[in-house]
């Protein structure tokens, strides 16, 4: 049977025209004043419609639009949000004042996933909601760059639980015509589609744009007739399907998405891939400019790697992408043909050293492939230069160019809209457009102690009314009987203290860490003196059944009529949901193992709202933590055995609860304020927010990785190509003459005792094998030499050319004696050239042998 289809779109009366379009960028999601116009409209339905206003405007029966047409009211509240609306799209961004001499500049940013607004589900967790706010903060900060992503059509999983605390799973259908997405066209009206050899099948996919605020997000869509069943599926699941559909569903990411810019007459000058799952584009890119600008791979190659960037946030190795060689050959080999080299050798730009070699790393290939790459928080790129510097083997740990930029939130995204008032009432009006300015945080002394208690009160009422209504409504849907049902509606405290744990369920996040002393956490949440709640909420992947009975062993203990009231596992936690919770809880638990925390987002969040974080320091904590503006638990200690961290920090965990947490917060003044809880507030909010936000983070991508990357990719690219071409003959020239080049120290008297303040000369002779000086570098690295006869964390002097002898050029360098104790230093020569954006990637060196 045939069907024939068509599109009806609401009737929106032309008083409300501007509304409509107020619903389709997504700016109306971190604006308040902009929310409240759908929650005026029709409150319950704006909650059924998952806060989607599109789908709310579509829902609203004819009589109800006519009728809000005809408030006078209303439409003068649409008109003056749309003002607003339109004053921030064309106002002075941070980036023209201050990078105007860039204006060129133009950003892709490849992400798997992106969580912006519980109406557009297609994000599963921390790193989607990171990408969202990204763009959010590129918006609002006017940075030049475009989102590249998949629409899918089933997105992410919605959470079900069974009476028995088992999770399932429902995959409900999105309706892209009832959501604030829209389809791209081409010059004569027809939806755009680019078209990508996907395993020998020829599938197309479709262009949708979603505008959040400033910044496009562009997003393909398999599921088109014409493509077989199985290509429809490509586009279907977040992180379904099998190792197949997964290696499909990155074609059409990295090189769908490029060629989706290019239909979109869009010309990047740098390419972010946020995690590795973009990185087959980089093949897309080689082709393309070999294609179009007649260039060699190796020509090709380095105008890719110098404007590339690449953030990894997977701090373990078997968390990273991997395709196995015969999986990966079925479906890139062809591709690699138009290439001109040898399958072996793209092979081995996604191998590493590790025991799985013969696996191709998209982490790895990324790595190789990119000028820029940094991990997210201090401690991760730590490991992350730890975990992957067999790629650099001459390279000391501590040089892996792998640098941190520490992740953030979008402030205005996460602050309750009570908070947001109070920060604007007190920091100034332009708080919420420079959120990264320190001296405005500051500020948050000046608030009176009772009125910031006041309000975080009130969010917590707000959080435990909510808990109750989605608790009541997931027991009812269960099948439970009236008594549950009826309890549910008493269920927590809203005076006591609330603790909240919410987040992805992973077996390393340790949810359960406290149950492993039941009946003292039992005696801590049913003290009648001093109350004690904890609201859980998360996903587990599908296919994560230790972390599936993690949640089952949260609910049975939910279950206990001892507790019953006093903890509470929320379902189906979304980005709506995590909102209730960071802005209503009193303190923020996170107890992963260290160093397997990549980062972690939520805490901050709960920080911005004046919620104290209780932490393992590990990601962003290790960096945040500081004894007056919450707590840690541990020292940063590692383990080698997990039962005994286990053990540990769970007694330590209970130390803090029943010894410094809970006799904190109750301990109230005659006024009934907590005075020195409510100074943790307030230098919690001072300290924390101002640094661990995406303003700054956006802006520190765009000081040391797009800005930089541009430079030297519009240099390469500038005239032909020119510089390209050179460059690459000059790495070809360079890696033919390294084996020729030697480095060795003249004897500088060792054994000379030298004093504070005093310098050592140091003189290097290089033989360079056929190369010129001007195509070396010369340093000593140096520092304090331990026991081990290693130079930990050294300090790099570039040595100055002065002239040669013979076969050999001559160097110098002096060596500042600043501290006493016992130093050591090397020396070394690596290949130098002006437009290598980056020296060490890749690398080759040379040491002076022992």
């Amino acid at each position: 049977m045939r069907i024939r289809h068509f599109h009806v779109r609401p009737n929106i009366p032309k008083e409300l025209a501007l509304l409509e379009e107020i619903a389709r960028n997504l700016w109306f999601s971190w604006n308040w004043e902009a929310v409240q116009l759908f929650i005026r409209l029709n409150p319950v339905l704006w909650e059924k419609a998952y806060q989607n206003p599109v789908h709310m405007l579509g829902s609203l029966p004819q009589a109800d639009l006519e009728a809000a047409a005809k408030d006078e009211s209303f439409v003068a509240n649409v008109e003056r949000v749309y003002r607003s609306f339109q004053e921030y799209r064309k106002r002075t961004s941070w980036f023209e004042e201050v990078h105007g001499a860039d204006a060129g500049a133009r950003v892709a940013y490849f992400s798997c996933e992106y969580g912006i607004d519980e109406g557009l589900p297609i994000y599963s967790g921390g790193l989607g909601v990171l990408s969202g706010d990204h763009l959010k903060s590129t918006s609002d900060l006017g940075v030049p760059l475009v989102g590249v992503g998949l629409l899918y059509q089933k997105g992410y999983f919605r959470q079900v639980l069974s009476l028995d605390g088992w999770q399932k799973e429902l995959y409900p259908d999105n309706d892209w015509y009832n959501m604030p997405v829209t389809m791209e066209t081409a010059s004569e009206g027809r939806p755009l589609k680019i078209t990508v050899n996907v395993g020998g099948e020829m599938v197309r996919a479709r262009v949708w744009r979603v505008d959040v605020g400033r910044t496009p997000l562009y997003l393909l869509d398999s599921n088109l007739k014409g493509n077989s069943a199985r290509s429809r599926e490509i586009t279907s699941t977040l992180y379904g399907g099998d190792r197949d559909m997964r290696i499909r569903q990155e074609i059409l990411l990295g090189v769908g998405g490029a060629r989706a810019l290019k239909a979109l007459g869009i010309r990047p000058t740098v390419y972010h891939m946020n995690e590795g799952h973009s990185a087959f584009l980089i093949v897309e890119r080689i082709r393309d400019l070999m294609a179009s600008h007649g260039l060699t791979f190796a020509q090709a190659w380095e105008v890719v790697l110098a404007s590339g960037v690449f953030t990894t946030h997977t701090p373990v190795p078997a968390g990273n992408e991997r395709f196995e060689p015969d999986l990966l050959r079925k479906y890139l080999e062809p591709k690699i043909r138009q290439l001109g080299i040898p399958w072996e050798e793209f092979l081995a730009l996604g191998q590493s050293g590790t025991p799985r070699s013969m696996e191709f790393g998209m982490t790895v290939f990324a790595l190789r492939s990119s000028a820029f790459a940094n991990g997210v928080a201090k401690l991760h790129a730590e490991t992350s230069r730890a975990m992957w510097r067999d790629l650099w083997p001459e390279l000391p740990e501590g040089e892996v160019p792998i640098r941190a930029i520490t992740n953030g939130i979008h402030t205005r995204s996460w602050l309750s809209h009570e908070m947001s008032e109070l920060y604007t009432r007190y920091f100034g009006p332009r708080f919420l457009e420079k959120p990264a300015d320190h001296a405005v945080w500051e500020r948050v002394e000046a608030i009176p102690p009772g009125e910031l208690w006041r309000i975080h009160q009130s969010r917590r009422e707000r959080l435990v009314f909510f808990a109750r209504k989605r608790l009541k409504n997931q027991l009812r849907r269960q099948g439970a009987g009236m008594a549950l049902q009826r309890a549910a509606e008493e269920a927590l405290n809203p005076e006591a203290l609330t603790i909240g744990f919410s987040r992805r369920f992973a077996t390393y996040k340790r949810a359960d860490l406290l149950f492993r002393q039941p009946d003292r956490l039992v005696r801590l949440l049913t003290n009648p003196d001093r109350p004690v709640q904890i609201l859980f909420g998360g996903k587990a992947h599908p296919q994560d059944l230790p972390a599936k009975e993690i949640i089952r062993s949260v609910i049975h203990f939910a279950s206990d009529l001892r507790v019953r009231d006093r903890l509470v596992f929320l379902e189906d936690y979304d980005i709506n949901v995590a909102r209730y919770m960071v802005q209503g809880v009193d303190v923020w638990l996170n107890n992963p193992r260290r160093p397997l925390e990549a980062s972690g987002t939520s805490g901050m969040k709960a920080a911005a709202n004046g919620a104290l974080n209780v932490s393992i320091l590990d990601g962003w904590w290790d960096e945040g933590y500081s004894p007056d503006l919450g707590w840690a638990i541990g020292s940063g200690e590692t383990y080698g055995d997990p039962e005994e961290q286990d053990r540990v920090e769970c007694e330590a965990l209970y130390g803090l609860l029943e010894n410094e947490i809970v006799p904190l917060f109750y301990d109230r003044d005659r006024g009934g304020l907590p005075r020195a809880w409510i100074a943790m507030m307030k230098a919690s909010i001072r300290k924390l927010g101002a640094y661990f936000n995406t303003h700054r983070m956006v802006e520190e991508y765009t000081e040391t990785s797009y800005l930089p990357a541009h430079r030297a990719g519009s240099r390469l690219s500038a005239n032909d190509h020119a510089a390209a071409r050179e460059l690459a003959a000059w790495r070809e020239r360079a890696a033919s003459a390294w084996p020729g080049v030697a480095i060795r120290v003249e004897e500088t008297g060792k054994h000379k005792e030298m004093r504070v303040g005093d310098t050592m000369g140091v003189a290097v002779r290089v033989r360079l094998g056929g190369l010129t000086a001007a195509d070396v570098a010369v340093e000593i690295r140096y520092g304090f030499y331990d026991a081990a006869g290693q130079v930990g964390k050294g300090t790099i002097l570039s040595a100055r050319h002065d002239g040669d002898d013979g076969d050999e050029e001559i160097y110098r360098v002096e060596i500042p004696c600043a501290g006493s104790g016992r130093y050591g230093f090397s020396a070394r020569v690596l290949p130098r050239h002006p437009d290598l954006a980056n020296p060490l990637t890749p690398l080759r060196m040379t040491w002076e042998a022992p």
